[in-house]
C-alpha cells in the first residue's frame, strides 16, 4: 500500500506572511520521509468539514508548482479539480506544464464538482449536475487527445477546439496519470473504466460494492480492471495503531493508495512519524 499526503488546511501558525515557507517544509519533509505522492484540494473557498469559508484557501495549481520546487520525488495533483473550474484545453496546458517542470510527476484529478457558493460567489458557472457530467467526459477526451498530440479539431456539445495543441508535450507517457474522484455507480465508475488510470472512493464499507460496479464497467469497456489503482482518504490525528489498523481494513476491501490528511502537519512531527512508523508497516500490503 502506497501512501501519499492530502493538505487542505492553509491555515498555517505563522500566518499568510510565513505560509510559504511552512508549506515548502511540509512538502520537503514528505518528500524525505517516504510519501508516494502528495495532493491539494482544488477548491475557491475552504470546505465545512474543515473550516467556514473565510479560512485559508489556496489555488490548487500554483501550489502545486511552488511546491514542485521544493521537493524531488514526490508526484503532485489535486483532490480533485472540479470540472468546471477550468476550460478543458487550459486545464490540459496547466497540468501538462506542472508536469513538464516537476521533471515527470504531475497528475490529473478531477470530477464533477459539487461546491455551488464557492462558484457563485467568485461568478464562475455552475452547471446543472447531469451538465457537469458531460463536461467531464468532454474534458477527458480533450487532455487524452492533446496528451496523445492529436491535434485533430474537437466538436463536443460543451468545448470546441480548433487545434488542440499541446507544446512542449507531458513528459509522463503515455501522459500524466488521471484519477477519477467519486463513487456514483452510473456515471462516475463508467468513467473511471473509460477513460482513468486511477479512481478515488470515501473510506466506508460499501468500497467492495463499488469495485465490484468498477469491475463490471471495465468489463463492459473490455478495460483491464487491474489496471486501475484503487485509492481511498483517511485523516490522521496521531494514532498510529488506529490508523494502521484502518489502513488494514481498507486494504482488505482491495483500496491499494491512502491519501492521509494529517492533524497539526506544520509541526512536520506527524509526518516524521508517519515516515518511521506507518508507510514501513504497510508497504507490504
Amino acid at each position: 500500500m502506497r501512501i501519499s499526503l492530502s493538505i487542505g488546511d492553509f491555515t498555517s501558525p505563522g500566518g499568510p506572511a510565513q505560509l510559504g515557507c511552512e508549506l515548502g517544509r511540509v512538502a520537503a519533509t514528505a518528500d524525505e520521509v517516504g510519501f508516494h505522492s502528495l495532493s491539494v484540494m482544488d477548491h475557491y473557498f475552504q470546505i465545512g468539514m474543515i473550516g467556514p469559508p473565510e479560512q485559508a484557501m489556496l489555488e490548487g495549481y500554483t501550489t502545486l508548482a511552488y511546491l514542485a520546487g521544493q521537493t524531488k520525488q514526490l508526484k503532485l495533483g489535486t483532490m480533485v479539480t472540479g470540472v468546471h473550474y477550468r476550460h478543458p484545453g487550459l486545464l490540459a496546458k496547466i497540468v501538462t506544464t506542472l508536469d513538464v517542470l516537476s521533471g515527470g510527476r504531475a497528475w490529473l484529478g478531477i470530477g464533477a464538482g459539487w461546491n455551488a457558493d464557492e462558484s457563485l460567489g467568485l461568478g464562475v458557472p455552475f452547471p446543472a449536475l447531469g451538465e457537469r457530467f458531460e463536461r467531464l467526459e468532454e474534458t477527458l477526451r480533450i487532455c487524452l487527445q492533446m496528451w496523445q498530440g492529436d491535434e485533430q479539431p474537437f466538436r463536443g456539445q460543451h468545448y470546441e477546439l480548433a487545434r488542440p495543441l499541446n507544446s512542449p508535450q507531458s513528459l509522463s507517457r503515455p501522459h500524466p496519470m488521471v484519477l477519477i474522484g467519486g463513487g456514483g455507480e452510473q456515471k462516475t465508475l463508467r468513467l473511471v473504466a473509460r477513460y482513468a488510470d486511477a479512481c478515488n472512493l470515501f473510506p466506508t464499507p460499501e468500497i467492495p460494492r463499488k469495485l465490484a460496479v468498477l469491475q463490471q464497467h471495465c468489463e463492459a469497456e473490455d478495460r483491464d480492471y487491474a489496471a486501475i489503482e484503487k485509492t481511498s482518504m483517511l485523516n490522521f490525528s496521531g494514532d498510529v495503531d488506529k490508523i494502521i489498523g484502518e489502513l488494514h481494513w481498507l486494504a482488505g476491501m482491495g483500496i491499494q493508495s491512502v491519501f492521509l490528511g494529517v492533524a497539526d502537519v506544520y509541526t512536520l512531527e506527524p509526518l516524521r512519524t508517519i515516515g518511521q512508523r506507518i508507510i514501513p508497516a504497510v508497504s507490504a500490503l
